[in-house]
């Protein structure tokens, strides 16, 4: 099935969303000129989710990236909530208590957050009390916790993924009187999330990443030419360390049960995740909120079955591990995607995409068909397609979408190939998860000026 190039431009666009920084925001002049993000499904319906929220009682941005699995019920809980689990960490002791004092008396909350949201990003309004209590829940808990001490952005991270997951158990093993919410709470806690999260305030720049989505940074040189900074480690079977975290948790006896075939218990592949309780919780707790849970729940496959060798839960946590990066001038943008993007594409080749995107500037790199016998005639199209490729440059008015473009219609050669980029686009859904997973990007630019003028106040 043919696909026009304005028919792939239409499907590339459709979750595209663009958000630019003010120039002066009122507090503080933002190290973040702004952000594209975009998500092109591979599942129906796609199970990735996407976040971006201005900080309004304190100062930076969050942005951020979550996986889901085992449906999206998970991803989607998470993508609307640990924004504000975030805020309310980092919140200042009289603000908690201005917070609390106005939803005793009935008054105005202070808005915590501004979202930067593309209209698909859909928040469950039913759900949204629910929600509301258990964060008052925890704001409650950290004023009476008050040390005084003003809160690291670290510890701050960390709290929040745990305290958030904990609520996710928490809602799912109480239920709900109300039979679509005690649906959806069980949903949320027995399907899954990875998160890969940013927060930036000024040239501090913390990622949390729990799961296998990640960070990057790009860096351009001196000569101009790019590079890629990681700033995230997978948390699966190819990161040791990882899997020696996994080891040391459990006895020596079950070694050999942990990681099969590379994955958790033989199931599972991010070691680190939100919701999952098959993972998490006892097999008494599991039998029993299953056998009281709504019909659905009990027709639902994946439920019902205990992973085999289960001796010592918990074998998951959403315990986020968290890099901290000082921004330098020559930082010029971050890449926050799910792994459908980084199982297509070398981090480097990112780095240059974006980069030459965003400085409009083509290195003409001489063309390498390394180890491919190439005709003339092959010759010739490499060479109109780099000409076509300057040009199309410009009909992505989003480094997100550019970034897609070139992860799903790269040919062998690292050029866009529109035949390609055709087939993969018009795959029918059941078979396009065959070929790739949902992908998910935000590319957030940073202002050289502003990060330069922090290091020399420094």
């Amino acid at each position: 099935f043919y696909l026009t190039p304005s028919q792939v431009n239409s499907i590339l666009k459709a979750n595209e969303y663009s958000f630019k920084v003010p120039e002066f925001d009122g507090k503080n002049v933002s190290s973040v000129l702004g952000f594209d993000s975009n998500q092109l499904p591979a599942n129906a319906p796609i199970e990735d989710r996407r976040s971006a929220a201005t900080c309004l009682q304190t100062r930076g941005m969050l942005l951020g990236v979550f996986d889901g699995h085992a449906g999206c019920a998970c991803a989607q809980a998470v993508s609307e909530r640990l924004f504000y689990y975030i805020a309310v960490s980092l919140l200042p002791h009289e603000t908690l208590l201005e917070i609390e004092n106005a939803v005793e008396s009935g008054r105005a909350l202070l808005p915590i957050l501004q979202w930067h949201k593309h209209p698909n990003d859909y928040f469950s309004k039913e759900a949204s009390k629910l929600y509301f209590n258990s964060l008052r829940t925890y704001w409650q808990e950290l004023i009476d916790l008050n040390s005084g001490e003003t809160t690291d952005v670290r510890e701050a991270l960390i709290n929040a993924f745990k305290r958030l997951d904990n609520d996710i158990s928490l809602e799912a093993q109480v239920g709900d009187p109300n039979s679509f919410l005690n649906y959806l709470v069980l949903r949320v806690a027995f399907s899954g999330a990875t998160a890969c999260v940013a927060h930036v305030d000024g040239i501090d720049l913390h990622i949390a990443n729990t799961g296998d989505s990640r960070a990057m940074l790009g860096v351009q040189e001196e000569d101009g030419s790019w590079s890629a900074v990681n700033l995230s480690y997978d948390h699966n079977a190819q990161n040791e360390r990882e899997v020696e975290r996994v080891k040391m948790e459990h006895p020596k006896s079950e070694e050999k049960s942990l990681v099969k075939q590379d994955r958790l218990l033989g199931l599972l592949m991010p070691f680190r995740a939100f919701g999952d309780v098959k993972f998490k919780w006892s097999i008494e707790l599991q039998k029993r909120v299953v056998e009281s849970g709504p019909d659905q729940l009990n027709d639902n496959e994946y439920t019902k079955f205990i992973p085999p060798n289960y001796y010592t839960p918990p074998y998951l946590t959403a315990e986020p591990e968290v890099i901290h990066h000082r921004l330098r001038p020559q930082d010029k943008f971050l890449v926050l995607a799910t792994d459908g993007l980084w199982e297509t594409m070398h981090r480097q080749d990112v780095a240059r995409i974006v980069g030459e995107y965003l400085t409009g500037v083509h290195h003409q790199q001489p063309i390498a068909v390394g180890g491919y016998k190439v005709t003339l005639g092959q010759m010739h199209g490499l060479l109109t397609e780099r000409r076509a490729r300057i040009s199309s440059v410009f009909e992505d008015q989003n480094a997100a979408t550019h970034l897609i473009r070139h992860a799903v219609g790269n040919n062998e050669f690292g050029t866009v190939d529109h035949e390609r980029l055709s087939k993969m686009l018009s795959l029918p859904e059941e078979l396009a998860r065959m070929y790739r997973d949902d992908i998910t990007i935000i590319v957030v630019q940073f202002n050289s000026r502003v990060i330069g003028a922090y290091q020399n106040e420094e």
